[in-house]
């Protein structure tokens, strides 16, 4: 049965409040320009009595939506019909639990578990957004997609906008973008304009383009998206046994996933689907490490949602004063004015959280240990386990907390950094290839 009746767009802005039904295509608020949520008259959806009522569709896995992992638990952000649905089978994924890594972090073994986003079909956590985005999409007769992308969305959006048949026009950054993502989007059959600027001159760009030319936008500016991303605490929670763990670990760039993750876990909470919300750590690359700053040193906060605008603006100013631009080996993070930062601090308080930022080497030497316990991730990924070992040493998270760290894509969205991490910086965790003479006995020798 369809609900989409039942939700609504409401500005986040508590001075502002507009609301705006969910026909409409929207990225700001049209009367004060902030943040837009999707939001829900919840005693109209029929929701499950637990959570763990969404189990029974496991059973009915021939059923597209129910296949999804993001569809499955529609009820949840049911915000359009069910024909305009789009799935190509997003979701499938896997919360690892990892007692080699766990005991070498010196974890209880049993407690830290790495969900692992890598297995959906463009390779990343994007498409549990995009899913819901091209969903919106479809409902209100989109024709054209855009977006502004370090790699991941323009895969996704190009994937989603080909199952679709609307067009898709990618903006990346000069020499801003791993050729693995690239690879995608090309291969999709994506438009891609790169500019002479960073993600941050992409993303101005292409919300004008959107503005003057009505393509659809599919950035997490876009509230939409941030529906699909909230199921991925689900998936988490649902491999869990419907328990909630006690930490979720994610990387900080654009902050749509935290975002997200925040809005989820307040809902779960006020409708008593779970009965207490987990604590939030957000790790930036110490090269775009924009949150970390105004987080921990400017002492921003939520408020409530009467969030400092002027300190905001006053920083930003600065990093335009000094031409800052942020550089670091995770380009799916390197991103200096998150676009989610006002929803990512009310996810912080939602949550208790924590923000930290981790260097380029310590990003890739986590990496390397994920990978040495089975797991292959891109280097954003690696944040998590590079600040869950901050975290540790300084006691924030316990050796027995459990423990869940989003790994956010796969290990092939940036082939070149691993092989150059194993080839050539000598790292802890570093497994260069032997050179060896073409010679029986001298291969032999060695082997190990």
């Amino acid at each position: 049965m369809s609900v989409q009746s039942s939700a609504y767009q409401r500005c986040i802005n508590p001075q502002c409040a507009a609301t705006f039904g969910c026909d409409e295509v929207l990225f700001e608020c049209p009367a004060c320009g902030d943040l837009l949520d999707i939001c829900y008259n919840w005693d109209t959806v029929p929701l499950p009595e637990r959570l763990m009522d969404f189990s029974t569709r496991w059973a009915t896995r021939n059923d597209r939506l129910d296949f999804s992992g993001v569809w499955r638990f529609r009820e949840l952000l049911d915000f359009c019909p069910d024909t305009a649905k789009v799935s190509i089978g997003e979701g499938q994924t896997v919360l690892q639990q990892n007692c080699g890594l766990a005991a070498e972090l010196g974890m209880h073994p049993t407690r830290l578990f790495l969900q692992y986003e890598g297995l959906n079909p463009s390779g990343s956590f994007k498409d549990n957004g995009m899913t819901a985005a091209f969903s919106h999409a479809t409902m209100v007769g989109a024709t054209a997609s855009a977006c502004a992308s370090t790699g991941n969305t323009s895969a996704s959006m190009a994937l989603y906008a080909h199952s679709c048949g609307l067009k898709a026009t990618v903006f990346i950054g000069q020499g801003k973008i791993a050729f693995g993502k690239l690879s995608q989007s090309m291969d999709y059959g994506a438009q891609t304009i790169q500019i002479d600027g960073d993600f941050d001159d992409c993303m101005r760009q292409v919300q004008d383009v959107c503005r003057q030319m009505k393509i659809y936008l599919v950035n997490s500016l876009n509230p939409f998206r941030l529906e699909g991303q909230k199921t991925i605490m689900l998936r988490i929670i649902e491999q869990l046994g419907w328990d909630v763990p006690d930490w979720i670990v994610v990387p900080g760039g654009n902050l749509g996933n935290s975002s997200a993750f925040g809005k989820a876990f307040m809902e779960l909470k006020a409708l008593g689907l779970i009965d207490r919300v987990p604590r939030l750590a957000v790790i930036n690359a110490s090269g775009a490490n924009t949150l970390t700053e105004i987080y921990n040193d400017k002492k921003l906060r939520w408020n409530g949602g009467n969030v400092d605008e002027a300190a905001i603006a006053a920083y930003y100013k600065g990093l335009d004063a000094s031409g800052y631009r942020p550089h670091t080996i995770a380009s799916a993070i390197e991103i200096s004015r998150p676009v989610n930062l006002k929803k990512c601090l009310r996810a912080l308080e939602v949550c208790d959280g924590v923000v930290l930022a981790v260097t380029d080497e310590e990003i890739l030497d986590a990496k390397a240990q994920i990978g040495k316990y089975g797991l292959g991730c891109e280097p954003a990924s690696a944040a998590t386990i590079a600040g869950l070992k901050y975290l540790l040493a300084d006691g924030t998270v316990g050796k027995d907390d459990r423990v869940a760290c989003v790994l956010t894509g796969h290990v092939l969205k940036d082939p070149n950094a691993t092989v150059e991490y194993h080839s050539r910086m000598g790292r802890e965790y570093s497994n260069p290839p032997l050179q060896a003479a073409n010679d029986l006995d001298k291969i032999i020798a060695l082997i190990k």
